[in-house]
């Protein structure tokens, strides 16, 4: 394989071959992954990123799809990553997605990857983020996130895009209890698709009484808007409010926060899976770690006190940092 400064090199001159080849080097975590990032860095932060997520069946696939043709229509590049379900077998995606997407996938100016979820809870793993960076720093307009839809737990979504819309459909039994507590609160716009089935009506003011009792301030309220995904009904409407949320954001600090936040997660989590990889390489090279199990198992030794030895480094480097620190 090509070395990272030569890949960075070859996408940034608009090669989708080395583009692809960098993805698979920080999904797969291969040696220069993060050599790759850091070059690429400076090339981030002018796609906009939209979110798009709901119970698996809500048909996110194919409205990704005919958002992603409108996009195009208004000459918008576009890169699509569909996070799909980890295979219990090879790890991988399975690329169920994709294949829905099969007309988008021949354009030019779009981008389609999957990527498996790696049995991250909130739906979307580290290596997501990685790739939004590269499509980024390629020059795509727009960057969907279609995540796989595993309900309540997947509310990782909001921390990683600008506006994230929250599908559901009409038929799925009690509609508003798959959309209760945290992930009613994630959504930027509310989409309620598969509109020509009976009750899409209802569900469209069972959503709307709920954001009226909502205790939000934002000056943002979301909209409901109905869609019939195969036919594309109501997608011009969708991209409307989208562009609408974008320019809501953009005119005050709401996108400027939005980003701050995402920054200070994004780097409290590299500070930790930095910490937790030496950790573990205490446990397997510099500590007797099995036999501290056989110990607390059997109850001559507490783990909270092993814990606390193991973490002591940090801890006399905080206190050490805490009295050198000089005061503001």
């Amino acid at each position: 394989m090509a070395s990272p400064t030569d890949l960075v090199s070859e996408a940034l001159s608009g090669s989708v071959r080395a583009l692809a080849k960098l993805i698979t080097m920080v999904e797969n975590e291969l040696p220069g992954a993060v050599e790759a990032l850091q070059q690429l860095y400076p090339k981030t932060g002018h796609a906009y990123i939209i979110g798009i997520t709901g119970p698996p069946g809500s048909g996110k696939s194919t409205l990704t799809d005919k958002i992603t043709k409108q996009l195009r229509k208004k000459e918008y590049t576009v890169g699509i990553v569909a996070v799909d379900p980890t295979s219990p077998f090879t790890g991988g995606a399975l690329l169920g997605d994709r294949l829905r997407m099969q007309d988008v996938t021949n354009d030019a100016g779009v981008f389609v990857r999957s990527m498996a979820t790696r049995g991250t809870l909130g739906g979307l793993s580290k290596a997501t983020a990685d790739t939004i960076k590269i499509l980024d720093a390629f020059g795509k307009d727009f960057i969907l996130i279609e995540t796989v839809g595993v309900g309540q737990d997947e509310v990782d979504i909001v921390k990683t895009a600008d506006t994230t819309l929250l599908i559901s459909v009409p038929g799925l039994g009690d509609e508003i209890q798959a959309l209760k507590a945290g992930i009613m609160e994630i959504g930027d716009i509310f989409v309620v698709n598969k509109a020509d089935r009976e009750g899409a009506d209802r569900l469209v003011t069972e959503l709307s009484l709920m954001l009226d009792l909502s205790p939000t301030t934002s000056p943002w309220r979301p909209p409901v808007i109905k869609t019939i995904a195969p036919t594309g009904e109501g997608v011009p409407e969708l991209i409307e409010k989208i562009l609408m949320h974008q320019q809501f954001l953009q005119s005050g600090q709401g996108l400027s926060k939005k980003r701050n936040e995402r920054a200070r997660g994004e780097i409290i989590n590299l500070i930790e899976q930095e910490i937790s990889k030496y950790i573990h390489k205490m446990l397997k090279y510099d500590l007797p770690f099995d036999e501290v199990i056989e110990q607390v198992v059997a109850r001559k030794k507490d783990p909270y006190s092993f814990a606390h030895k193991v973490t002591e480094p940090f801890a006399k480097y905080y206190q050490i940092y805490k009295v050198d620190k000089p005061k503001s």
